[in-house]
């Protein structure tokens, strides 16, 4: 959502349009979305994005309307009891504080933002994306290449950049950050019927798919045409194709259990955050056993997902696929709530 807010946001003010881009920075409760839900408008109301429709949303469309009038950054907070609750016909309560960022088409920062942004995406840089919540809203970006940019940020502030969307306050300062791309990528080992499903699911979500295979039948861009990269390799050696980080995700669902093995063993080696592997229990439990007999412990196979996905009841390549995403979401939800 953030990759089509930023193409509207450059596009419209290159035709001289000022927007507001609506933000919730807190929220607690059982509100309808959390920190760093977000919602562009315009002159004639919401552009895309959404904070959680209903009363909120409807006037937080106003108050933007009214940004626009006044040309300044405000910051508004919504408390919702039961009986407000009632009475405005929504099912969530709880407290929100929205900021409302003015961004004006005739400042060249603006336009020049959102066309970073896009190249970071684009890219595949880990990006932040800053809001300074006392200097009338300015937006700034971060990546480790190029620091801060389209923003006088503090020295401090580079230490308190998270995964988590969260203010942070030092100095007087107070400003809101949230990671909104990441470097991380998903490799997916095998190019099957279920990687077949799985890649265009991630790709939908968010999620940068690389699939690797060892069969050239396999191994073709028209399989995968929402994956990032196809690459024909040789399971045996790995490193000479990927460098796995921190950031990375594996799927593993080759043809057979000895490529399966082989894999594991060396994604074990790496500090990828999730690793996952199809099959049954009694699959697992083989060949934990000839992992077990390389010298891996069991801390070291408790960082594997197997059978990997959310139990669902899951058939067909296609169900099977959306219980592996599923599960995918709630560990990149998790990572970044710390």
């Amino acid at each position: 959502i953030l990759k089509s807010m930023f193409l509207q946001i450059k596009e419209r003010a290159q035709k001289g349009e000022d927007l507001v881009l609506v933000t919730v920075v807190a929220s607690s409760g059982s509100t309808p979305r959390g920190a760093g839900a977000r919602m562009l408008v315009g002159r004639e109301g919401r552009i895309c994005g959404t904070i959680g429709g209903g009363a909120v949303e409807f006037r937080a469309q106003q108050i933007a309307i009214e940004v626009l009038k006044k040309k300044a950054s405000i910051q508004k907070e919504f408390s919702l009891n039961k009986n407000d609750v009632q009475n405005l016909g929504m099912i969530c309560g709880g407290d929100v504080k929205v900021f409302f960022s003015y961004l004006p088409a005739n400042e060249t920062w603006v336009a020049g933002l959102a066309q970073k942004a896009e190249e970071c995406y684009a890219q595949g840089k880990s990006l932040w994306l800053i809001t300074d919540l006392k200097e009338a809203g300015r937006l700034g970006l971060y990546t480790s290449e190029d620091g801060f940019l389209y923003l006088d940020a503090p020295s401090w502030l580079c230490g308190r950049l998270d995964s988590r969307p969260e203010i942070v306050r030092e100095e007087g300062e107070e400003f809101f950050v949230e990671q909104i791309n990441s470097s991380g990528k998903v490799y997916i080992f095998g190019g099957g019927h279920v990687s077949q499903e799985l890649v265009p699911v991630l790709a939908h979500v968010g999620f940068r798919c690389i699939v690797l295979e060892n069969r050239s039948e396999f191994a073709r861009r028209e399989l995968f045409t929402d994956a990032e990269e196809v690459l024909l390799v040789d399971y045996d050696h790995l490193e000479r194709f990927i460098t796995v980080t921190p950031e990375d995700y594996a799927c593993v669902m080759t043809r057979g259990h000895a490529s399966d093995t082989v894999i594991q063993a060396q994604l074990l080696r790496t500090p990828a955050c999730y690793i996952g592997v199809i099959g049954s229990v009694h699959k697992k439990a083989g060949v934990f056993q000839v992992l077990y007999s390389q010298g891996f412990t069991k801390e070291d196979t408790d960082r594997i997902v197997s059978p990997i996905g959310l139990a669902i009841k899951a058939e067909t390549p296609a169900e099977i696929a959306i219980s592996i995403a599923a599960q995918m979401i709630i560990h990149r939800a998790e990572r970044k709530q710390g």
